[in-house]
């Protein structure tokens, strides 16, 4: 009877029950939230499944991230930045960046949303974080996960990878969630309901062209930037030239998915309760927040100017796409203004911001490692 017990309470022992926190149980709830919103709402499930799971996992068993853990090879790929290059890889051979060439005026949209980026570096300093800590956290305005991670590597912050990388990533799914408010208070239904002029159509010429120039510019003012600026615009020329189509399809389907399930569990797994419920990744959280929400009404408040400008030319609402989270800002416009207008149609004009948001990030990224002589 004593071997019974006694293999009963070591079978018991090495269960989860008898290991786990408040706090896991708690992430364990946020994990199947995240897959709800993911699989019922279909926020983003690309990003959202992973990530979710990933969460899930490091709860239930939190060694699958110690040094000999799946994921912590996976999380390797994020610390090294291979993983985020790669993404920009994809995210290039996926991307028309005819509008954005159509329309040059879109870099100045993108670079407006720019501002939360800077306003969140100034307001995580009030908060006591470091010079580079500040500068790693404040990426997360520009709803670009894979440079976050990038940066926050750069930079040498590993300890808030974790919470910096889930902070951008959530708020990258939560884009149709966070935005339409901020866009329709800044606006009013006359300015959404503004149709704008087809765009010129652009030859194959200038899209071969654009992502050679702006790489030679772009590296040439940042080196460090090569590696986020450099892997978009190859993974574009792959599109764009038409004789490597092999490579295109693979960098845009194959390759990119396989990174995202690898970037996006690994990211999930950084979030045990032990490493996450702290206060300072609720400053991290809530930073990010602020910052992307100022990064959006800087883009729709510049979009406001345009406007004006240009007598009446330009929607605001595309403004709010010149954060980096593509194709997903730029589908939010269309959304609210088709709202204001069924037969409004804004998805390619706001397809030029974003593509200039992703730009602007890897820039803003560039100009923070110079800044620190990384």
């Amino acid at each position: 009877m004593d071997y019974v017990l006694n293999t009963l309470d070591n079978l018991l022992q090495q269960t989860a029950f008898a290991s786990l926190s408040w706090g896991n149980y708690l992430m364990i709830v946020v994990a199947c939230f995240f897959l709800y919103l993911a699989i019922k709402k279909g926020y983003e499930p690309l990003l959202l499944v992973p990530i979710a799971f990933g969460m899930l996992l490091v709860n239930m068993y939190p060694d699958i991230m110690s040094d000999t853990g799946l994921l912590h090879y996976f999380y390797k790929l994020d610390e090294w930045s291979i993983l985020p290059s790669l993404i920009f890889l994809g995210v290039g051979a996926m991307t028309d960046f005819g509008p954005l060439i159509a329309n040059p005026m879109s870099f100045l949209l993108g670079a407006a949303a720019q501002f939360g980026i800077f306003a969140a570096y100034l307001a995580a300093i009030a908060l006591k974080f470091n010079n580079k800590a500040a500068a790693a956290i404040s990426i997360i305005g520009g709803a670009d996960g894979p440079t976050s991670i990038f940066l926050a590597g750069k930079l040498g912050q590993t300890e808030y990878m974790g919470p910096i990388a889930v902070a951008a990533y959530s708020y990258m799914s939560l884009v149709p969630i966070i935005q339409p408010p901020i866009m329709k208070l800044l606006t009013t239904k006359k300015e959404r309901e503004i149709k704008m002029e087809q765009l010129r159509p652009v030859s194959k010429l200038e899209k071969i062209l654009f992502p050679i120039v702006v790489t030679i510019v772009v590296v040439m003012i940042l080196p460090t930037t090569a590696p986020l600026v450099g892997m978009l615009m190859l993974g574009n020329l792959f599109k764009e030239s038409g004789v490597v189509k092999q490579l295109a399809e693979t960098a845009s389907n194959a390759l990119m998915y396989i990174v995202v399930i690898l970037l996006g569990t690994s990211v999930g797994a950084t979030t045990s309760a032990e490493a996450f419920l702290k206060v300072t990744t609720l400053k991290i959280v809530v930073l990010g927040l602020i910052a992307f929400a100022i990064g959006t009404a800087a883009g729709v408040l510049f979009g406001k100017l345009m406007c004006i400008l240009t007598h009446g030319k330009v929607n605001p609402l595309i403004g709010s796409a010149g954060v980096s989270a593509v194709p997903m800002a730029a589908r939010v416009s269309q959304k609210v203004g088709s709202e204001a207008d069924p037969t409004n149609f804004l998805l390619m004009h706001a397809m030029g911001p974003n593509v200039a948001g992703v730009i602007g990030t890897a820039v803003a990224a560039g100009v923070f490692m110079a800044i620190f002589g990384v």
